[in-house]
């Protein structure tokens, strides 16, 4: 995976325009050194399971390997299996010198708000969450939206007219996910029909490949001829179930077409890369601020993943259908609500 500086921030403007600014260092809100360019130690905090996971923690992963290679900038990094492992780690980063502590899953959010209150001259960011604080920068994702395209693409691929959706665990983001898969489809093909099925009920539902295994293969024997896995490592089980059976999955956060070439017909992206990348430039050019940065199709943060691998699926007319919805999107000719807003 090539990242593209220039692309990549231009990507974002119209979400760091609506970036609050309420910093603590500065009366403007930016924290700066006195040269105008800052020094950057970051430390990241992967989601709970591998860094190389195929998925969210590998683009967060990837925009941190770019920074170190642009900038010759060293990162720490962390790979635990219990939130609670999250205070001793950044304890640790902090000891070797970490000034920008990177943080990937909304269940961090708690240990995050208190792990910069104790440390308020260290810059925080969470990725897929919100915690609030001075020197917080909570990233979140409108992946309604990108879910929405995706629900297109499985519609028009289903034989059965039943597709299936895996989470990990039911909680208000998942909503996000089933929503606008359900919502896509059903726009597509109002006859359709959504299963919906979780993996467990706490952080360890993201790792347990096996159990999704067992689901996955329960919503086919009910008629699912397409599963959307959301759960992060347990993805791959979902994927090996459809696989064995001969159906379709679509994975997320990164692009996992190639992970079982022929199985995935497509992966709904949410590009951390692009909102990490962001995060390290900008402390590193003395601009960081805190708030709260939200990514949707219009600003390129969610959308979904057509390439060599999976092209034998997909044809032009389902490519077309997906391309249109995503411009309307784009344009706010289609919205897709919000499950989690009031």
């Amino acid at each position: 995976m090539i990242l593209d500086r220039r692309r990549l921030l231009a990507s974002v403007s119209l979400a760091l325009a609506g970036l609050s600014v309420a910093a603590a260092a500065d009366p403007d809100g930016v924290i700066r050194s006195a040269e105008g360019e800052a020094p950057v130690k970051p430390g990241i905090v992967y989601a709970l399971g591998e860094k190389r996971d195929g998925g969210f923690n590998e683009g967060a992963l990837h925009a941190l390997e770019f920074f170190r290679n642009e900038t010759s900038e060293p990162f720490l990094e962390a790979e635990i299996h219990q939130v609670e492992e999250f205070g001793p780690a950044v304890a640790g980063m902090v000891q070797q010198g970490a000034n920008l502590i990177i943080a990937v899953g909304f269940y961090y959010a708690d240990p995050v708000a208190t792990a910069a209150a104790a440390n308020p001259e260290l810059r925080f960011v969470l990725v897929d969450g919100v915690a609030e604080g001075p020197n917080i920068r909570s990233i979140v994702f409108r992946e309604q939206e990108g879910a929405y395209l995706v629900g297109v693409l499985a519609a028009l691929a289903s034989k059965t007219g039943t597709i299936g959706f895996v989470g990990a665990i039911d909680v208000p983001l998942m909503h996000k996910f089933v929503d606008g898969f359900a919502a896509g489809a059903k726009a597509t093909r109002p006859e359709i029909a959504t299963l919906v099925d979780y993996i467990g009920t706490d952080a360890t539902a993201f790792h347990d490949k096996t159990r999704a295994s067992e689901i996955a293969h329960g919503e086919i024997d009910r008629g699912a001829d397409v599963i959307f896995a959301v759960a992060g490592e347990a993805n791959l089980g979902v994927f090996q179930a459809a696989r064995a059976a001969e159906k379709l999955a679509i994975g997320v956060d990164s692009n996992q077409n190639g992970v079982v070439p022929g199985t995935i017909l497509t992966s709904m992206l949410k590009r951390v890369d692009i909102a990490v990348l962001r995060a390290l430039d900008d402390m590193r050019a003395g601009t960081w601020t805190p708030g709260e940065m939200t990514l949707g199709v219009r600003e390129h943060g969610v959308g979904w993943a057509i390439d060599q691998n999976n092209r034998p699926l997909v044809t032009r007319s389902m490519e077309d259908a997906v391309e249109t919805a995503r411009r309307a999107i784009a344009d706010g000719t289609i919205k897709v609500p919000d499950p989690t807003s009031p």
